[in-house]
Formats: C-alpha cells, sequence, structure tokens
C-alpha cells in the first residue's frame, strides 16, 4: 500500500473506518474477534491509518481498536475523535469542546485505546457553545505535552477552518465525501488546499450504496440507522439507485467492483483525499484496498464526474443540525 501526506502526518492511501465494528452499528451486531482479525489484516496489507471515536458505541469502538494494536502500535498511525459525549456535563449526543471535556476526553481515549499518545485528534463535531480558539487552543497544550501529536476537525465549514488553522496548524478535515456526496467540493477542499490541509473522505462508498448490494429500501432494517437517513428512503432510493447502477456499469468496463470504482474516483480527486472506508469483515477489506490499484479512464472518471446529485439528504435531520456551514 502506498503512502501520501495529510499535511505533514504520513498515512496509508487508504485507510480503515471502525464505526461499523460498534455494537449496534448497523443492526447486525458485532463480533469483536473478526473486527481484530480485519484491522490486523490491514495493518498487514500496509493500510495503517486507522480512524475510530469514543462515540462509536460510545467507548467500545476505541477499546476494540485499543485491543487489536496491542503489540502492534508503532504500524499503526491512530486517528480518534472527542466532543460528541460530554463528561463536564454527564451526557452524550450533544457538542462539548470546552477545554475542560477535551482534556476529560483525550485521558479515557488514551486509556481505551492502550496507547500514550493519540496521532491525529479530531473535533468530531464543531460545538457553537465553545469558540474553536478555546478548543485549538487545548489541543495546542496537548500538541506540546505529547498527549496528541497531530489535531483535526470533522465536519467543519471554511470559516472555521480558517479560525482554528490560525490558532494551531490542522493536519486534516474529516467530512463523508464520495460519488454522491460532493459537498466538500464547492467550499471546503478549496480552503484546505489553500493553507495545506489534508482530507479524510468518510463513508466513500455511500454508506454501502455505492457498492450494489442494496436494490430496496426494504433491504434496510429498522434497526439499521441508515433507514433514517432520507436517500435510503422510499421516495428517495429509487432515484438514487439508477446512480448505483452507473458506478455498476463502469465497474463492469474497468472488471472490478463498484466498491472499488467509488474508491478509485475518490482517489483521482488528488492525493490529499484519503479515503477510510468501514467494514468488519477481511473480504471487504481487501476488496477496498485493491482499489488503489485500479486505473480507470478518462471516459469512466467523466461520466462519475457527470452523475447528478442524490435525492434526499445523506444525514438525518437530527444530524444535519450538527454540521458547521
Amino acid at each position: 500500500m502506498q503512502t501520501t501526506q495529510l499535511n505533514d502526518l504520513t498515512v496509508s492511501r487508504i485507510g480503515i473506518g471502525t464505526a461499523s465494528m460498534a455494537a449496534g452499528f448497523d443492526g447486525t451486531g458485532s463480533d469483536d474477534t473478526e473486527s481484530i482479525r480485519t484491522i490486523h489484516r490491514a495493518l498487514d496489507l500496509g493500510a495503517t491509518f486507522i480512524d475510530a471515536a469514543e462515540f462509536y458505541g460510545p467507548y467500545a469502538n476505541e477499546e476494540l481498536v485499543g485491543k487489536a494494536l496491542v503489540g502492534h502500535r508503532d504500524r499503526a498511525v491512530v486517528a480518534t475523535k472527542f466532543g460528541m459525549i460530554s463528561h463536564v456535563r454527564g451526557d452524550a449526543g450533544l457538542p462539548d469542546s470546552s477545554p475542560a471535556n477535551v482534556r476529560a476526553a483525550v485521558e479515557g481515549s488514551l486509556r481505551r485505546l492502550c496507547t500514550d499518545r493519540i496521532d491525529l485528534y479530531f473535533q468530531h463535531r464543531v460545538d457553537p457553545g465553545t469558540p474553536i480558539e478555546d478548543t485549538v487552543g487545548t489541543l495546542a497544550e496537548l500538541v506540546a505535552e505529547g498527549k496528541v501529536l497531530h489535531i483535526g476537525l470533522s465536519e467543519a465549514g471554511p470559516e472555521t477552518i480558517r479560525r482554528a488553522h490560525a490558532v494551531h496548524p490542522i493536519t486534516a478535515v474529516e467530512s463523508e465525501y464520495s460519488v454522491w456526496t460532493r459537498d466538500p467540493e464547492a467550499a471546503v477542499l478549496p480552503v484546505l488546499r489553500e493553507l495545506g490541509i489534508g482530507f479524510v473522505a468518510y463513508s466513500p462508498l455511500g454508506r454501502g450504496f455505492l457498492t450494489g448490494t442494496l436494490r430496496s429500501a426494504a433491504d434496510i432494517s429498522t434497526s439499521d440507522w441508515r433507514a433514517q437517513i432520507p436517500r435510503f428512503q422510499a421516495e428517495n432510493f429509487d432515484h438514487n439507485l439508477r446512480l448505483a447502477d452507473e458506478v455498476a456499469a463502469v465497474a463492469a468496463e474497468a472488471g472490478t467492483t463498484p466498491a472499488q470504482v467509488a474508491l478509485a474516483w475518490l482517489l483521482n480527486r488528488g492525493p490529499d483525499v484519503v479515503p477510510i472506508p468501514g467494514t468488519k469483515r477481511i473480504a471487504r477489506l481487501e476488496e477496498n484496498l485493491a482499489a488503489a490499484d485500479v486505473v480507470l479512464t478518462a471516459d469512466q472518471l467523466a461520466r462519475l464526474d457527470g452523475l447528478g446529485p442524490a435525492a434526499g439528504e445523506h444525514h438525518s435531520l437530527a444530524q444535519l443540525e450538527f454540521l458547521d456551514g
């Protein structure tokens, strides 16, 4: 696996998202043994960039990653996130990036991840109640203490990015980005490239939609959190199925899989764009990582570029409230 740069941090060209390894994430339960085997296989294949969060589970995700990395820590670049659990207020699900909460969160993450440093520490969502300068100032102190090596933001808008970067260099911004979610292209990516900040693309397979495995809204169980997302609901599903079918058509031409086409498209957006497809199965991991070797023609890339927008929002209405404009 080749490497690339997120600002001054070297990471694998494709990373691995671990959110789906958390119990209850997609309604199918979890298998810690298989998830740990998947992380070990990722490291063996050179996919050393591992993305986690205290909110996933909550906490169980970091605990799992920590178990997987015992004896392997120096092979991995570990990213995790804070700010959607308030250790100060004692609640979860609402942003809290106050300095006191940042310090409480980092200690818990270090303990669960069985490590003495976090390679890339993301603010999970921008906290409208705390000036970003205060949050990043606290993170800068953690960098000076060696507990955090690099600072990141997730779903931050251009103004927030600029203000944060003025306090301490931001290494990466993480947001949803894929063939059917192009939101970062208009305003965020230009600012990142101006400032030399890398981009981490979560849900690069459209939360599984672009793999072609979903053919009906009825395929999504009520316990699957995707059922709450408008793009997966009946009124939008059939329209969006045409987008997935076009990805599948390009895959058939290229002799590869739809998932690999979706990832190869992202890799062609620039060396500063690092997708982190999530999986808890070795077979899917190996399929995803093989996308690094897929070559798409100029015509195929143009066809994917030209796909119309997806119907429906890519987050639930409740989640949209936490996105920074």
